[in-house]
């Protein structure tokens, strides 16, 4: 049933192009990202559906070489976000939660937009948690000297790539169930 070829695939392979081709890249040229770009990626943030409308969430841009090597110190696998151009970090905002359970998932969804808007524009983009570790959000909330209403949910780096790899095909039809498990 799923996951059978049909006349239909080479469209709707067309069609979600830039979710298909998303890799994560962690190694980029030394070449900032443009504001319009930037803009482009903090509108399609925004544009993420949210619970209620919330919009729970503010954003951080970080492209001052100095910071960027400080944030690297947030944990020892974290050296490469000293050579990423462009940091966003994507924050919550306990003032703008009227659903609070929901507001990692809003920002989730923030984050996908701007990982497939990153893969439209031709940038290469990463995803690095920092809500998941509380020695993660202490470090950053005394290094950018958040507020307490303010979580630092995580890090979205982007720039351009220095090589391209060609992302796997994770489809698995043996993972779907249909009216039952």
């Amino acid at each position: 049933m799923y996951g059978k070829p049909d006349s239909r695939l080479r469209i709707e392979v067309n069609r979600m192009k830039e979710i298909l081709e998303r890799t994560s890249c962690r190694n980029f040229k030394d070449f900032p990202v443009s504001d319009e770009d930037t803009e482009k990626l903090l509108r399609a943030a925004m544009q993420a559906p949210s619970m209620g409308n919330q919009q729970p969430w503010d954003f951080l841009v970080i492209t001052d070489k100095a910071k960027l090597e400080e944030l690297a110190g947030i944990d020892t696998y974290a050296k490469f976000i000293a050579k990423t151009p462009e940091i966003i970090m994507i924050l919550g905002d306990r003032n703008e939660m009227r659903f609070p359970e929901t507001w990692m998932m809003d920002c989730s969804a923030a984050a996908q937009n701007m990982l497939i808007e990153a893969n439209s524009l031709g940038l290469g983009a990463y995803w690095f948690g920092i809500v998941q570790s509380q020695e993660r959000v202490d470090f950053v909330r005394k290094l950018f000297d958040l507020p307490e209403s303010v979580i630092p949910f995580s890090l979205m780096g982007f720039g351009k790539m220095n090589r391209w790899t060609k992302p796997e095909d994770r489809f698995d039809a043996a993972r779907i169930h249909s009216e039952k498990w």
